[in-house]
């Protein structure tokens, strides 16, 4: 089965029902899923952000992150040396370059809303 690797824009749209939530969906069906484990890190610091803003909303923004982490994702390693050397060159942050790294890995498009990462992966051919 093809992989996509994904990324935090994607997969908070998705579970916290942002605005392209719909689109991230469609994103997040076929392929195999990939990312690195900072993606969990990511997303609970989204719902972190988003909980600090609306503490309401806590029980909701804490089930949403616990069905976006149970997804069927593949997680993975990246070699740090290589992402720092890769978000150097493309001039990204380190996290984001974990993402187009691990895409380059696999060989596999990279899934993202965070058009400065989409712009890198299609210089970079991932």
């Amino acid at each position: 089965m093809p992989a996509r690797v994904v990324d935090a824009s994607v997969l908070a749209a998705w579970c916290f029902r942002e605005p392209r939530a719909s689109e991230a969906l469609g994103l997040l069906q076929g392929p195999d899923l990939y990312a690195p484990y900072l993606l969990a890190y990511e997303l609970a610091s989204i719902a972190r952000r988003k909980a600090t803003a609306y503490p309401e909303r806590l029980e909701v923004l804490s089930e949403a992150l616990a069905t976006a982490l149970a997804l069927p994702i593949h997680w993975s390693d990246v070699d740090h040396v290589a992402v720092l050397r890769l978000a150097l060159d493309a001039n990204l942050a380190t996290y984001d370059a974990s993402y187009l790294y691990l895409a380059r890995a696999l060989g596999a498009p990279l899934a993202t809303f965070d058009q400065r990462l989409v712009r890198a992966a299609q210089d970079a051919g991932a």
